[in-house]
């Protein structure tokens, strides 16, 4: 059976055996908790995690301690703070496991290790990169153009198993709503 990480590379890119075993190779796993960080704020981000099994949320706390929920990772999802990871400064986010978690991670200087080996791994890396931004900027559109209730059903479209997997206060914080708002929107 192919490995999971290779099946999701492979959608953009085609490996041989042999780079394939070497890609893996610069990878390792590990599994967390509930409610365990991968990251936190004023730490550098040291990984890039991509989750085999389980949920995890980013968000970051404003000045009153409240959360404001950026995203939501599920399987075979690639999640980290990137600024931090990329420019190497102390995280403004925290990433935490709301259930318990199997994740593959690649360290900082591994992933730009292979970058810099495999014109491949650079491709993939540049096209996922692309893929992220086209979903942030469609994140920020519907925040900035579409109503709590159309936002809801966008998230309820693209992505129903998370509210069966992501407390309904979580899905308010991320839509930008209060949990009572979120409550007519889903009555």
């Amino acid at each position: 059976m192919t490995h999971p990480l290779r099946q999701h590379i492979e959608e953009i890119i085609d490996l041989t055996d042999e780079e394939f075993e070497y890609i893996f190779s610069h990878f390792e796993t590990v599994k967390k908790r509930k409610h365990q960080y991968l990251i936190q704020e004023g730490e550098i981000a040291q990984k890039e995690y991509w989750i085999l099994k389980g949920c995890v949320k980013s968000y970051f706390l404003d000045e009153n301690g409240k959360e404001h929920i950026l995203r939501f990772a599920m399987e075979h999802w690639w999640i980290t703070d990137y600024e931090s990871f990329v420019i190497q400064t102390p995280s403004n986010i925290y990433i935490d496991c709301l259930e318990d978690c199997e994740l593959l991670y690649i360290s900082y200087e591994n992933r730009d290790k292979l970058t810099s080996e495999m014109h491949k791994m650079e491709r993939f890396w540049a096209k996922k990169s692309k893929l992220g931004r086209i979903a942030l900027q469609k994140r920020i559109l519907s925040l900035l153009k579409n109503s709590a209730k159309e936002r809801y059903d966008l998230l309820l479209e693209q992505y129903p198993k998370l509210f069966q997997r992501v407390p309904k206060k979580m899905i308010a914080s991320y839509l930008g709503v209060s949990r009572e708002t979120l409550s007519r929107l889903n009555s």
